[in-house]
């Protein structure tokens, strides 16, 4: 068993067909799974969305993906996530509001558990350096193998009491320093999963052109973070 991860795709729909590329040339995989933040912030929320569903990727529903379809009363926030509902239309808000929050795949006792942030909130995110007490808080209860998350939009693998966590981190907004899509392959084994992290190079600048042209709210931070490409409190160590 084969299940490719794509998390955070925000609205990206030029990078989300470089992943799905990618994927055919790695020889596929037997589940597209999209763990979260499907829209927010990027030119094309319904083409993403239909997208998913033409190729029946298994869909989990984000913070950002909550946002959206129960609304939003920070008026920091009204503008944008106005703009995402106006835009996916009232079906596909209702189809966001739909999503479960986890998929499990594999037998139980060799399971992975896919979520959005973690398996108990869709916001909190799980830093490479958590400490044994956070992660004991989100993970000590659930009797899965592997688990994969996205929200933070770092890619990362670790080890912890024999079970692997694996960040696929953001098909769509990249923020780790590098401007390359990242999704990852997980592989069922007899002993556990096999993680494969992919990079996948895509046109920034069409994506940038694409928002100038969409009427989308507050488009030069969201020029900027699609830019930059990197979360500001890693700038300094990130070339």
């Amino acid at each position: 068993m084969r299940i490719a991860i794509l998390s955070d795709l925000h609205g990206n729909l030029v990078a989300l067909n470089a992943c799905l590329e990618d994927l055919a040339a790695q020889g596929g995989a037997d589940e597209i799974v999209a763990a979260g933040d499907l829209c927010m912030d990027g030119p094309k929320p319904k083409g993403v969305l239909k997208r998913l569903a033409a190729v029946g990727a298994r869909c989990i529903r984000g913070n950002t993906d909550r946002y959206i379809a129960e609304g939003d009363d920070d008026p920091e926030d009204v503008s944008m996530i106005r703009w995402q509902r106006q835009t996916i239309g009232d079906a596909w808000t209702r189809w966001l509001d739909d999503l479960p929050v986890r998929l499990s795949f594999g037998p139980d006792e060799n399971a992975l558990l896919v979520t959005h942030a973690n398996p108990k909130t869709d916001d909190e995110h799980v830093w490479p350096d958590a400490g044994d007490d956070q992660l004991e808080r989100w993970f000590g209860d659930e009797s899965a193998r592997a688990f994969a998350f996205g929200h933070l939009h770092l890619p990362y693998v670790r080890l912890w009491r024999g079970k692997l966590l694996a960040c696929v981190a953001s098909a769509g907004l990249p923020k780790d320093g590098d401007p390359r899509a990242h999704y990852a392959i997980l592989t069922l084994r007899p002993g556990g999963w096999q993680h494969t992290s992919r990079r996948v190079p895509f046109d920034v600048e069409r994506v940038a052109r694409q928002l100038t042209r969409s009427g989308i709210p507050d488009v030069d931070r969201c020029l900027t973070v699609l830019r930059r490409h990197r979360y500001k409190a890693i700038g300094p160590v990130v070339p």
